[in-house]
Protein backbone atom coordinates (compact mmCIF):
# COMPACT_ATOMS: atom_id res chain seq x y z
CA UNK A 1 0.00 0.00 0.00
CA UNK A 2 1.28 3.45 -0.86
CA UNK A 3 0.66 4.85 2.63
CA UNK A 4 3.08 2.28 4.06
CA UNK A 5 5.80 3.26 1.57
CA UNK A 6 5.75 6.92 2.67
CA UNK A 7 7.49 8.11 5.84
CA UNK A 8 4.99 8.38 8.69
CA UNK A 9 5.60 12.10 9.08
CA UNK A 10 4.23 12.56 5.54
CA UNK A 11 1.09 10.45 6.00
CA UNK A 12 -2.11 12.41 6.51
CA UNK A 13 -4.47 10.69 8.95
CA UNK A 14 -8.21 11.29 8.97
CA UNK A 15 -10.69 10.79 11.78
CA UNK A 16 -13.65 8.46 11.32
CA UNK A 17 -15.92 11.51 10.95
CA UNK A 18 -13.68 12.96 8.23
CA UNK A 19 -13.61 9.63 6.36
CA UNK A 20 -17.41 9.45 6.59
CA UNK A 21 -17.65 12.94 5.10
CA UNK A 22 -15.27 12.12 2.23
CA UNK A 23 -17.08 8.86 1.45
CA UNK A 24 -20.54 10.35 2.14
CA UNK A 25 -21.50 7.49 4.43
CA UNK A 26 -22.27 7.24 8.15
CA UNK A 27 -19.58 6.93 10.80
CA UNK A 28 -20.93 3.45 11.60
CA UNK A 29 -20.20 2.37 8.02
CA UNK A 30 -16.60 3.55 8.42
CA UNK A 31 -16.30 1.65 11.72
CA UNK A 32 -17.60 -1.49 9.99
CA UNK A 33 -15.03 -1.11 7.19
CA UNK A 34 -12.24 -0.67 9.74
CA UNK A 35 -13.31 -3.61 11.91
CA UNK A 36 -13.75 -5.90 8.89
CA UNK A 37 -10.26 -5.06 7.66
CA UNK A 38 -11.42 -3.47 4.41
CA UNK A 39 -10.07 -0.09 5.48
CA UNK A 40 -6.75 0.03 7.34
CA UNK A 41 -6.56 2.20 10.44
CA UNK A 42 -4.48 2.79 13.53
CA UNK A 43 -5.89 3.09 17.00
CA UNK A 44 -5.08 6.22 18.99
CA UNK A 45 -6.46 5.79 22.47
CA UNK A 46 -10.11 4.89 21.98
CA UNK A 47 -10.40 6.36 18.48
CA UNK A 48 -9.21 5.36 15.03
CA UNK A 49 -7.20 7.25 12.43
CA UNK A 50 -7.28 6.23 8.78
CA UNK A 51 -4.54 7.14 6.30
CA UNK A 52 -6.01 9.48 3.70
CA UNK A 53 -4.36 7.53 0.88
CA UNK A 54 -6.05 4.33 2.10
CA UNK A 55 -9.45 5.99 1.73
CA UNK A 56 -8.66 7.04 -1.84
CA UNK A 57 -7.36 3.56 -2.69
CA UNK A 58 -10.45 1.90 -1.20
CA UNK A 59 -12.74 4.13 -3.24
CA UNK A 60 -10.70 3.56 -6.41
CA UNK A 61 -10.80 -0.24 -5.96
CA UNK A 62 -14.52 -0.18 -5.13
CA UNK A 63 -15.47 1.89 -8.17
CA UNK A 64 -18.08 0.22 -10.35
CA UNK A 65 -18.26 1.54 -13.88
CA UNK A 66 -21.65 1.69 -15.52
CA UNK A 67 -21.68 0.50 -19.10
CA UNK A 68 -24.04 2.11 -21.56
CA UNK A 69 -26.66 -0.18 -23.02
Amino acid sequence: MAAEARPLNEVVFLTVAEVATVMRVSKMTVYRLVHSGHLPAIRVGRSFRVPEQAVHEYLRESYVGVESA
